[in-house]
């Protein structure tokens, strides 16, 4: 058995720090090629130490030097390479067989397409991949023969609950498959008072019941935002239209997705709420590895349950399935709106109910005044920034007023 090297973008956030303990669990089979991190110089330099990485992405200079006064190893220092061109290379060269894309946000874009583009196995964290590209990215993999595998805990399981023949996630639609139902915690205030929600705190939103997560990706599950990603996700990972995707609220997360077939049939992936088993599943695909994840007792759970969405407390959830059935274009805008709007709540900028507006705001200028064409990853980046730049005119006024300009 070969051992493989794997690049890991996003090295130091949740999916990165998970990744490196899977690896280091099976020294046989994997080796780390390059690391990537963006703030937490500290941690970067810690995780180029334990696995050994030969060399490490950086944003700027400033982080360059960071990572070396970070080093207190007696180990050779990785190579340190800066910039996004850096970043884009090293995704693609071929030291890197497999590259583990967990860079959040927007920036991850370029770096994933230069992996796909480079006909490498992708293990796809990165959200915004699909929400704004999700038709250049899925041609790019048929193109390129890459091999996407999908790191979202409830696209995992879809994947993992897939016929044989659909394991290419290009041949959902002659699989006999039905309808998507991709499972939600609910977060924080599930059952939270509707007219509280207007005062909760960015420390509220960010205390998840079940996952370990980053702030940013915590408050949209509060929002559900981050459950309409997935929704505009699924669509294009499995070929699925939107009215073919339903999510349902589960709240002990042990059940994370199900596929109902034309025969009645469900068929359901369950495990305990921890991402290192996705990534054990894409790293070690089609064969199973030891994740370091306890194994599920029902038993010990007692009992799961299941409710449907209300919408009135999820508004973000129903302007994602809106944007998907509008476009590219209005998927482009509803994740860059989000992202700026998140980052102001986080910085105590705006209210928690104002992460709604400022989206719906920005979706109903992006109809107004885009019709351009999405026909490549310059015209995504370009309408990313006309959205943001949008999203972030957006000023809470009197009431439950939102105006926003260009």
């Amino acid at each position: 058995m070969s051992v493989k090297s794997i690049t890991i973008l996003g090295a130091t956030g949740s999916i990165g720090q998970s990744t490196i303990d899977v690896i280091k669990r099976h020294p046989d089979r994997f080796k780390v090629h390059a690391l990537s991190g963006y703030s937490r110089m500290p941690e970067l330099a810690k995780a180029a130490v334990d696995t050994n990485a030969n060399c490490v992405v950086v944003p700027s200079d400033d982080a360059a030097c960071a990572f070396r006064q970070a080093w207190s190893s007696s180990l050779p220092m990785p190579e340190i390479r800066v910039g996004e061109q850096a970043l884009v290379a090293t995704a693609a060269e071929n030291d890197g067989e497999i590259v583990m894309a967990a860079i959040v946000g927007i920036a991850g874009l370029p770096s994933v397409f230069a992996a796909v583009n480079a006909g490498k196995r992708v293990l796809l964290a990165n959200k915004e991949s699909l929400v704004a590209a999700g038709s250049l990215l899925m041609s790019a993999v048929v193109q390129h023969g890459a091999n996407l595998l999908p790191i979202d805990s409830e696209h995992n399981a879809i994947f993992q609950c897939m016929p044989p023949c659909s394991k290419t996630l290009n041949a959902i639609g002659k699989a006999g498959v039905k309808r998507l139902v991709l499972t939600a915690s609910g977060g924080p205030f599930r059952r939270y008072p509707l007219e509280k929600l207007a005062s909760v705190t960015p420390q509220q939103a960010c205390a998840h019941p079940n996952w370990d997560m980053g702030r940013k990706i915590s408050v949209d599950s509060a929002t559900m935002l981050n459950k309409g990603l997935e929704v505009i996700e699924a669509h294009w990972l499995f070929s699925m239209g939107a009215d073919e995707i339903d999510v349902l609220i589960h709240p002990q997360s042990i059940v994370h997705s199900m596929v109902q077939y034309t025969d009645g049939s469900v068929l359901a992936q369950l495990g305990n709420p921890d991402m290192r088993t996705p990534i054990a599943h894409a790293l070690g695909y089609p064969e199973r590895i030891v994740a370091g994840v306890d194994f599920l007792d029902l038993a010990a759970h007692g009992k799961l349950e299941f409710e449907a969405v209300q919408h009135e407390r999820y508004p973000c959830l129903g302007l994602a399935y809106a944007a998907l059935k509008d476009g590219q274009g209005a998927c482009i805008a509803l994740n860059a709106a989000n992202e700026i709007a998140v980052e102001a709540f986080l910085q105590g900028a705006i209210g928690y109910l104002d992460i709604s507006r400022v989206v719906e705001q920005t979706l109903q200028w992006q109809q107004r005044t885009d019709n351009s064409p999405v026909n490549s990853l310059a015209d995504v980046l370009a309408l990313n920034e006309a959205a943001r730049t949008f999203a972030a005119n957006c000023r809470q006024t009197t009431g439950s007023q939102i105006t926003g300009t260009t």
